[in-house]
C-alpha cells in the first residue's frame, strides 16, 4: 500500500502528521525520540564496557536485571517466510545482526502480544522513528552501525513501495524485520527496541558529553545558534544538538551524523565511568539501562550474557558508524522520500552477509560517518 494521494500518513519530526515536506519549520514536541536507536546501542555497548570491569559480580547483577527488568515483544519472528540465508563459511555464522527500531509509542496502550487489548497489530498505533543494523563481527573484535533513513522508499512486503518507517506502523515488529530482510537480504537475529525517558538524566549523571561543531549554525526552527568549537552539552543540550537538521546542508542526513558523533561522545563517556571501578555507579548504570531495554522473546537472558562476555575487549575504536547509501532525494505522490544507491548497496549488504565490512568501509572510506560532523 502506498502513501494516501495527497497525505503522508506518518509523523514528521515534530510528532505531527506530516504533508510530505521538508522544509516547515517547527518545534520538536519531544525532543527525545531521535535517540531510541542509539539508546538501544548505547544499553548494549554500556552493558559490554560496565561488565568487564565489574567481573563476576558484575555478571550476576546483570542476570537479575535482564532476567526481572528486560520486556521481552513476543512473535517477532513468527510465520516470516523466504527469509536469507546465513553465511556459514568459515566463523560466518557467528556473526550477529540485531535490528534496532525506535518507535514514537504513540498509544499509551500495547497494541500487540500478551498483554495488549487485542493480539493483532493495529495498524497506526506505533510508528518507528528510525532503523539500524547492528553488526557484531563473528570474532567480536569489532561491530559496525548501519542506519537506514526513515524516509527510504522501499518494498513493504505485502503493501507495495512506502517508506520504510510505514512497516512497522502498518505490520509491526514482524514486518519491520521482513521488510528488512526484504532490502538487504541480511538475515536478522535478533531486535531491541528502547524507550528511555531518562536519556537526558542519564547524559547528566555522565557529568555530560564532548562535541565539536566545526562552523557556526543556526537552528530555525528552535531559534538556537551553535557556535564553532567545542561543547560540552548536558542531557538537555545533547537533545538540541542531536535534533537539528535546520539549518544544516545535508538536513536529515546530518542530523542522522550528529547523532551518532554523540553517540560516540556519549560511549566515551561511559568507558569513563567505568573504568572508575565504583560498584554504586556500575551498577546503577545496569539498573537504569536494563529496565528500559525490550528485546524479542527468544533473546533469552543467557544469550544475552554469553553475548556480553564475548564483547569484553570490544572498545569504541573497533566501532564503525555508516548510513546506508543514499542516491538522492524525491517525492512519491505528496510524501518526500530518500531514494537508496542501489548499486553501492548491494556491496555493503552483501559485506555485511559475508562479515567482511571493514574491507567494505577501506573501498569506501568516505562512507564512513566522520570524527567531527555538521
Amino acid at each position: 500500500m502506498g502513501e494516501p494521494e495527497g497525505d503522508d500518513s506518518f509523523l514528521d519530526d515534530e510528532g505531527h502528521l506530516s504533508d510530505g515536506s521538508t522544509d516547515a519549520e517547527a518545534p520538536d514536541e519531544d525532543d527525545s525520540r531521535w535517540s531510541w536507536p542509539r539508546r538501544i546501542l548505547t544499553t548494549l555497548l554500556v552493558l559490554v564496557v560496565v561488565l568487564g570491569v565489574a567481573g563476576v559480580g558484575g555478571f550476576l547483577y546483570l542476570q537479575h536485571r535482564l532476567g526481572g527488568q528486560v520486556d521481552r515483544i513476543p512473535g517477532v519472528f513468527a510465520g516470516l517466510e523466504n527469509r536469507p540465508t546465513r553465511v556459514t563459511t568459515g566463523d560466518t555464522e557467528k556473526a550477529l545482526n540485531v535490528l534496532l527500531i525506535g518507535t514514537d509509542r504513540r498509544s499509551e496502550v500495547a497494541t500487540t502480544g500478551d498483554n495488549a487489548e487485542s493480539p493483532e497489530w493495529e495498524p497506526g498505533a506505533q510508528r518507528s522513528d528510525t532503523m539500524m543494523i547492528l553488526h557484531i563481527d563473528a570474532d567480536r573484535r569489532g561491530a559496525s552501525v548501519i542506519s537506514i533513513p526513515r524516509d527510504s522508499w522501499v518494498e513493504v512486503p505485502g503493501h507495495g513501495r512506502d517508506k520504510i518507517n510505514a512497516a512497522f506502523s502498518l505490520g509491526g515488529p514482524a514486518l519491520a524485520v521482513e521488510t528488512v530482510e526484504t532490502l538487504t537480504d541480511v538475515r536478522i537475529d535478533h531486535l531491541a527496541v528502547v524507550d528511555w525517558a531518562g536519556f537526558a538524566a542519564l547524559t547528566d549523571a555522565l557529568g555530560g558529553v564532548t562535541v565539536t561543531i566545526p562552523e557556526t549554525v543556526h537552528d530555525s526552527a528552535r531559534d538556537y545558534t551553535w557556535t564553532a568549537g567545542e561543547h560540552h552539552l548536558d542531557g538537555e543540550q545533547a537533545l538540541l544538538y542531536a535534533r537539528q537538521r535546520y539549518g544544516l546542508p545535508g538536513g536529515d542526513l546530518d542530523r542522522v551524523q550528529r547523532q551518532q558523533a554523540f553517540l560516540r561522545s556519549l560511549a566515551t563517556s561511559t568507558l569513563n565511568r567505568a573504568g572508575s571501578k565504583n560498584p554504586a555507579a556500575i551498577y546503577e548504570l545496569l539498573d537504569v539501562l536494563t529496565k528500559n531495554l525490550s528485546v524479542d522473546e527468544e533473546w533469552s537472558t543467557g544469550q544475552m550474557r554469553d553475548l556480553l562476555f564475548s564483547l569484553r575487549s570490544l572498545r569504541g575504536g573497533s566501532i564503525d558508524y555508516l548510513t546506508a547509501p543514499v542516491s538522492g532525494f524525491g517525492t512519491e505522490g505528496a510524501a518526500s522520500v530518500v531514494y537508496l544507491d542501489d548499486d553501492l548497496g548491494r556491496g555493503l549488504w552483501k559485506s555485511v552477509r559475508e562479515d567482511d565490512v571493514e574491507s567494505w568501509v577501506e573501498a569506501h572510506p568516505g562512507e564512513l560517518t566522520p570524527q567531527v560532523v555538521r
